[in-house]
């Protein structure tokens, strides 16, 4: 067996692989060629193959974004050497790791969580997917005096960009990132974002959008919501709520029946807001992370 650096030619057997051996998990969507290269380019993912005598034994991937350094799948056909490929295979990603931690995630439930804790591995924290039926409009929660809930306008993606990055404190948006959803997410365009606004500025934000590929192949009528983003000095004034609750009645005005959106089990208040909205845990993961010491050489190739 060896391990050696992805190419684009891979590509057709990375996707196979994938598939087979995500099916049976939660909600997936099966990759296509074309969303899986986007994904890998844009994220600039570090993938390594595992292989023996041309047949192809399995895959990993490394990102380092805004969320961390990541072990972003851990792919591995099913054979007698299964365990061993897994544990070559997360070794050798590792080696691409420049700080001091790295993580993954895994279904809160699953066996494999052993697995990695027998790799140095820890539980900590995890994610919740969170979703609610949408049967009817909502009365929105009441709100300061002067506060202005209503839609991004087109022209104001700079406002919007920068309340976000404030809020969460780092760069979660960029430039772009408007007309980036409208192609990924149509019919999405600046309705579907939902923002609170004091004396002309954007103080909060919500972003709605379809649930395309949920939807498609589900066919179903889901919304997707993403985390509320509040100025630290306006918290506490409802207008979280006041906007996740916008954000639902314009995905029923627009025909959906269901909303969801991905909060972590560290995030109290918002798991609580969101309950009291009427969402539920749809599924949970665990995250498991890793101290590494380093002195090692990054794998060349």
């Amino acid at each position: 067996m060896k391990i050696r650096k992805f190419t684009f030619d891979d590509l057709p057997k990375l996707v196979k692989l994938l598939n087979e051996t995500h099916k049976d998990s939660y909600e997936f969507t099966p990759y296509t060629e074309e969303d899986l290269g986007s994904w890998i380019r844009d994220e600039h993912l570090e993938i390594l193959i595992a292989e023996e005598n041309g047949e192809f034994l399995g895959s990993t991937a490394y990102e380092d974004s805004h969320w961390g350094e990541e072990i972003v799948w851990l792919a591995v056909s099913k054979n007698a050497n299964q365990k061993l490929v897994e544990d070559a295979l997360v070794s050798e990603i590792e080696k691409y790791v420049k700080g001091e931690k790295v993580f993954t995630t895994v279904d809160a439930d699953s066996p494999k969580i052993d697995e990695w804790k027998r790799r140095g591995y820890t539980p900590e924290g995890g994610l919740y997917h969170m979703v609610v039926n949408i049967n009817g409009l909502k009365p929105l929660p009441e709100v300061p005096k002067g506060v202005i809930l209503r839609s991004l306008r087109v022209g104001e993606e700079k406002k919007l960009v920068e309340a976000v990055n404030k809020s969460f404190g780092w760069e979660r948006l960029k430039i772009g990132v408007i007309n980036r959803w409208k192609k990924e997410n149509p019919p999405f365009n600046e309705d579907w974002v939902h923002v609170a606004e004091i004396n002309s500025k954007i103080v909060s934000v919500v972003v709605s959008r379809p649930n395309k590929e949920y939807n498609e192949f589900y066919h179903a009528k889901r919304g997707y919501l993403g985390p509320a983003a509040t100025l630290p000095e306006y918290r506490g004034k409802n207008l979280a709520s006041a906007l996740t609750c916008r954000a639902m009645n314009f995905l029923f005005e627009k025909g959906m029946d269901s909303a969801a959106l991905y909060t972590t089990e560290q995030n109290v208040a918002s798991v609580a807001l969101l309950t009291k909205l009427g969402f539920r845990i749809g599924h949970y993961w665990k995250f498991l992370r890793k101290n590494i010491s380093h002195g090692k050489d990054c794998l060349k190739g």
